[in-house]
């Protein structure tokens, strides 16, 4: 259901808007097309490391979870603690650690952020975008190590959730764009300084398009299946347990049934992290 009812629906999105002209991107547009990809490189990502959990399950293999609500998280720091957990700890384990991690004073810390996020960006593929992608990290987290951390966390968490997940997907904008071109051309029309405007009717006709999945995909962000978990295994009434026992496989039924209707009628489309 993730990659197929939410990633591959709003990966559309993106391709609406990530090769128009500068006079045809609008405000509204550039903002919805990074949305529409940070959403999707969620879900197509954390769906599939969620087949592999699955799947390995049923050989007897028992997988790490590789994503902990990520855009939850209102740092980031927090960010990158619960999203692709496997990646990062093994980089924290077998690189940042051996480096000598936060040990030995902050000159020697800040060099080991600079080797390990030059080599995250260098993994994801030898593009300068993915090593900007690696230093823009580098750089956000060094500055709430030694700069704003303790202004940041003395804001209402909502605005530190806000301003956490714009840095995030500015990230993106830098991980997804195909040049240096493409990233300033968004970030001009993201600001309201681009050529095309604010509003077309196409952003328009896209919002009525994908109106459902953009309304359900933040939803599933959240970690809802846990919460529901808890308050019924709190009931002692049949209403909970029932609920618990019959209520997760129906909704697997549910989405598996959907998403092979859907995977019928769209044909193949990869999974974005197939090419790392």
């Amino acid at each position: 259901g993730k990659k197929v009812l939410l990633a591959n629906n709003l990966g559309q999105l993106w391709d609406a808007y990530k090769a128009l002209p500068a006079a045809e991107l609008t405000t509204a547009g550039a903002w919805l097309g990074v949305i529409a990809f940070s959403l999707q490189i969620y879900f197509d990502f954390s769906g599939y490391s969620d087949m592999a959990i699955g799947l390995g399950r049923i050989f007897g293999f028992r997988f790490n979870e590789n994503f902990d609500h990520p855009y939850c998280a209102d740092s980031v720091g927090t960010f990158w603690r619960r999203w692709h957990m496997s990646l990062t700890t093994w980089f924290r384990d077998y690189l940042y650690i051996p480096l000598g991690g936060n040990r030995g004073g902050t000159a020697r810390t800040i060099r080991n952020l600079l080797i390990v996020w030059f080599c995250t960006g260098f993994w994801h593929g030898a593009a300068w975008n993915f090593l900007f992608w690696g230093l823009y990290y580098a750089l956000l987290l060094m500055g709430e190590r030694y700069g704003w951390g303790r202004g940041w966390e003395r804001m209402p968490a909502a605005l530190r959730h806000m301003g956490a997940m714009l840095l995030v997907m500015l990230g993106w904008l830098l991980f997804r764009a195909s040049g240096t071109e493409q990233i300033l051309l968004f970030l001009r029309a993201m600001v309201g300084a681009g050529e095309g405007g604010l509003w077309t009717n196409q952003v328009s006709y896209l919002l009525r398009q994908f109106w459902p999945e953009l309304l359900a995909a933040p939803i599933a962000c959240l970690p809802v299946a846990p919460w529901l978990r808890r308050k019924l295994s709190a009931k002692d009434e049949g209403l909970g347990v029932g609920l618990l026992r019959y209520g997760a496989p129906g909704l697997a039924l549910l989405f598996g049934g959907l998403s092979a209707m859907k995977l019928v009628e769209a044909g193949f489309n990869p999974f974005i992290y197939f090419q790392f």
